[in-house]
């Protein structure tokens, strides 16, 4: 099913609250078709994109940079740093700190990350998470707690979340997480719910969270948004990203 309203641009209101737009995205190390990735990413005009599998290896800054800047933006954190996870971000947002946080290795499986900030837009100060957990179940369920762990402890009242979870709504570490916050898609649904695969999508295994308090405006796959076609959702990597308007209030 396809929600269709409009969603809203991004604005910084007189009192200093900010409507901003965050873009969930598994980009699967630009391995496809990068061209029509950063043409998705551009006609979603985000302020924030919270990015899973980001190039990791040989000149991973360098393809990371030609993406964003192809997508008028720039890099905000993480990348191979986070194992990765990364940030990328407009002009608009002010950057008062970064980190990349590297999760405890379970041996024989891969090392997984986050890439954190904390920015301003407008009047309005919110902490950044981009997270791709673990394919096995008791170690993604560690790393959901681990991830809220964080969460608290970066010192903002307003925080969103976002990423490649592994997993469904209904399990565990979802649940988990959407105990803890909004589940954006839920609160507000908008575009279309399943982000795997492009080519038939039949599950909503990617999500964007946020914090109490911030006003969920719209969310969802971005189907239909004015300069995405469907061609280069398929052709750009193996997921769909997941859009969400959102409302931080001031300070």
């Amino acid at each position: 099913m396809v929600t269709t309203f409009t969603l809203p641009n991004s604005c910084t209101e007189p009192d200093g609250s900010a409507v901003i737009r965050v873009l969930g995205y598994n980009i699967r190390s630009m391995r496809d078709d990068t061209d029509a990735l950063a043409r998705v990413i551009a006609a979603c005009a985000p302020d924030l994109v919270l990015v899973q599998e980001a190039p990791r290896f040989f000149r991973w800054r360098k393809k990371l940079a030609r993406l964003a800047a192809a997508s008028g933006l720039v890099i905000l954190s993480g990348g191979a740093t986070a194992a990765g996870p990364a940030l990328l971000c407009s002009l608009r947002a002010t950057v008062e700190r970064t980190e990349d946080v590297l999760l405890p290795l379970t041996p024989g499986l891969h090392r997984r990350g986050l890439a954190t900030a904390v920015v301003r837009f407008g009047g309005a100060r919110l902490g950044v998470v981009s997270c791709h957990l673990s394919l096995q179940d008791e170690e993604r369920f560690t790393q959901g707690g681990l991830l809220l762990d964080r969460l608290a402890g970066m010192g903002v009242e307003h925080a969103v979340v976002g990423g490649d979870l592994n997993e469904r709504p209904d399990g565990p570490t979802f649940q988990k997480l959407a105990g803890h916050l909004q589940d954006a898609w839920a609160k507000a649904p908008w575009g279309a719910e399943y982000t795997w695969t492009p080519s038939d999508p039949y599950q909503r295994i990617d999500a964007i969270f946020a914090t109490p308090g911030i006003e969920i405006l719209g969310c969802g796959v971005p189907i239909g948004h004015p300069g995405v076609t469907e061609n280069d959702l398929r052709a750009a990597t193996d997921h769909l990203p997941v859009l969400a308007a959102l409302k931080i209030p001031a300070a």
